[in-house]
């Protein structure tokens, strides 16, 4: 199961909160559930996020990870109640219909509980735009759910990592069939 993650801060050297729950993801997924393909904002040159260069390689390795995804794991930081604009920026580079037959998983974190709505008002419809019509229940989480360590780490709280545990399963489980189906393909191209 191809599996692409989108890590939305725009910190080169980031250890936010949400990077935090998208490698707990990635953890858990691991191998044995599926084939990650990671991509962050420092992946790409700044000109060419910024200037739409369809053509850089980075961006055309995005659009055909995304392509041959069953999965689009997204997580943005919050700012000013919405995602960060440099996920925006990835995801305008994305043709219209991308998410379209994929299952979707939002995480985002931000600065207080205030901004919990931003998955369904802010994230969401733009996901739809891309055709996402499966997408999961998101998880939100602020800094009372993931403490940032004395040497600078972040540790996920117990009630966010059991939050985390759940979608996981529920994204592993709408992918079984996904799974089946292509195993099914490919036994009949074996035989052919």
């Amino acid at each position: 199961m191809p599996i692409v993650t989108l890590a939305g801060s725009p910190s080169a050297t980031s250890r936010s909160r949400s990077r935090c729950m998208l490698n707990y993801v990635k953890q858990r997924i691991g191998a044995t559930h599926g084939q990650l393909s990671s991509f962050a904002l420092d992946d790409f040159d700044p000109a060419a996020l910024v200037q739409g260069r369809w053509d850089d390689p980075g961006v055309v390795a995005l659009r055909d990870a995304v392509a041959a995804a069953d999965a689009v794991v997204i997580a943005p930081p919050v700012y000013q109640a919405s995602f960060s604009g440099g996920l925006k920026l990835m995801l305008d580079l994305l043709p219209q219909h991308a998410l379209t037959h994929k299952t979707v998983l939002a995480l985002a974190t931000g600065g207080s509980d205030h901004h919990l709505l931003m998955l369904d008002y802010a994230l969401k419809p733009v996901l739809s735009s891309l055709g996402a019509r499966h997408q999961l229940a998101g998880v939100y989480a602020s800094p009372l759910h993931i403490e940032k360590t004395a040497d600078g780490r972040y540790r996920l709280g117990e009630s966010v990592r059991e939050r985390l545990d759940e979608v996981i399963d529920e994204l592993i489980e709408s992918l079984a069939p996904v799974a089946k189906s292509r195993t099914r393909d490919l036994a009949r191209l074996a035989l052919a």
